[in-house]
């Protein structure tokens, strides 16, 4: 993979909550994801870029289930509250990002085949560039990781390490 333009590129963490990370995940655990993650929003940010935490709420609730805040040690510059699977339905994410000049977007969390790929399906529609570092994203079983992994991702961005695209920001 070639190099990033730091003050060009996002890092969407998308739904790393404390009732989705404690979930049963594979093929990574969900702490080891909020780990690489982490890694990622310094690199990002050591490299004038933005980091963008997503979660979801549930729509009208008076209150949202227990564990919906973002993990501890999990924050934004910019914060992105969604309502559907994907981070950019009725958010204005695409104009934030618009604003900030940003054209890549690099995407972690859980799950994989849920707002993960319904976000960078997206993101790929608006024209960003979008990068996925398969370690640094999980699925509720490795099968529906995998088939995204190997059959959908490589179509729509680039598959890296985590560890390639912190490389890639220095």
């Amino acid at each position: 993979m070639g190099e990033l333009d730091g003050p060009r590129t996002a890092l969407l963490l998308v739904d790393l909550m404390t009732r989705i990370v404690e979930q049963p995940t594979a093929p990574h655990s969900g702490p080891a994801v909020v780990t690489r993650s982490l890694a990622l929003a310094d690199a990002v940010r050591k490299a004038g870029g933005l980091v963008v935490a997503v979660r979801a709420e549930r729509p009208g609730v008076a209150e949202q289930p227990p564990g919906s805040e973002l993990v501890e040690g999990v924050f934004g510059d910019l914060e992105i509250v969604k309502n559907t699977w994907g981070a950019f339905h009725n958010t204005g994410l695409e104009e934030a990002l618009r604003k900030h000049a940003v054209d890549t977007l690099i995407i972690t969390g859980i799950a994989t085949n849920f707002g993960v790929e319904q976000t960078a399906r997206f993101a790929d529609e608006f024209g960003f560039t979008v990068v996925l570092p398969e370690d640094a994203v999980t699925a509720l079983d490795t099968h529906a990781h995998e088939f995204a992994f190997d059959y959908i991702f490589p179509r729509i961005a680039t598959v890296c390490t985590t560890a390639e695209a912190v490389a890639a920001l220095e």
